[in-house]
């Protein structure tokens, strides 16, 4: 379990000069107030859409293919508005890393924490069942003003973005578990402690089913949950984080624990995962990724690309 950000002399290397800059700019917007944040990252958002061809076809493939029923100008309007989040989603990450706890708070609304508690007074461990909504970043430093917990991440290859993340997250996490770690996130689970765990994205072919997400019969759905919920002898609990509709604060809410979970069956788990977080990404449609290939991999290994 990583602990703490090791820094080293490399990171200074000519190289990654122009990624320093960008910190640079990043530290000076903390300085503005979180409206006018999210003024500017609208704007990048709508740059972006006119600049990143490959991903605005895949953003607009995503919304498509979940809601094929929706007005195509209605799926467009919801396609700006999903970059314009992205772009806002800039500023939520480097406030969760550089904000005071106390800009957090004065920012911050929390729901359901009683049941964290519960669960953990009883001697059951948590995996707080998250998506990969644009504020995350955020919502997990909110969380972490109430209980620091483990966050599970993916090292970044960038070892300056690895340094950065690693050093912000632990502003709102006691330790990071790589994703592949599921051994420590056991341990950490029978503490017992907190685990966030997501499962809403394409992680390929391996420990996958092939289940409903939206309109998509068959999209890729990892099982973990079950594993995880088992072994870790951990409660499931389903948690939302949004952007106030006036860009000027964050609220997370933590519903209570699933009942009768784990299920008779991995796939009667994953279906039920799945209707989750589609339940979430609907409370907020444009605050959630959709430029990740979420159906990249499909039921027939040669089977025709979805994004083509």
């Amino acid at each position: 379990m990583v602990e703490k950000a090791e820094f080293t002399s490399n990171l200074y290397h000519p190289k990654y000069w122009l990624l320093w800059l960008g910190v640079l700019m990043m530290r000076v917007t903390q300085v503005l107030p979180l409206a006018i944040q999210m003024k500017l990252g609208a704007g990048i958002g709508r740059l972006a859409m006119m600049l990143a061809g490959s991903r605005i076809h895949t953003a607009k493939r995503n919304i498509s293919l979940c809601f094929p029923d929706m007005p195509e100008d209605q799926q467009q309007a919801l396609l700006k508005r999903n970059f314009e989040e992205t772009g806002k989603a800039i500023f939520d990450s480097a406030n969760a890393w550089w904000w005071s706890d106390e800009k957090v708070q004065a920012h911050m609304t929390m729901k359901g924490e009683q049941h964290i508690e519960n669960s953990l007074l009883a001697g059951k461990g948590v995996i707080l069942f998250a998506v990969h909504c644009l504020p995350l970043e955020m919502g997990a430093r909110i969380f972490g003003q109430f209980r620091p917990s483990i966050g599970v991440y993916r090292p970044h290859n960038n070892p300056v973005m690895e340094y950065l993340q690693v050093k912000g997250r632990l502003r709102s996490n006691k330790g990071l578990v790589p994703k592949r770690d599921v051994r420590q996130m056991i341990r950490s689970l029978r503490t017992p402690d907190v685990v966030w765990y997501t499962a809403d994205q394409d992680f390929g072919r391996s420990s996958a089913v092939f289940i409903p997400f939206f309109a998509v019969p068959d999209a890729a759905t990892i099982t973990g949950a079950t594993s995880l919920a088992k072994l870790g002898k951990a409660n499931v609990l389903p948690f939302v984080v949004e952007r106030s509709a006036d860009d000027k604060g964050y609220t997370i809410e933590i519903m209570p624990p699933l009942e009768n979970f784990p299920g008779e069956s991995e796939l009667e788990d994953a279906i039920r995962g799945n209707q989750i977080i589609e339940q979430i990404i609907n409370k907020n449609r444009a605050q959630y990724m959709w430029l990740h290939r979420r159906f990249k991999t499909r039921p027939q290994e040669n089977g025709p690309s979805l994004y083509d």
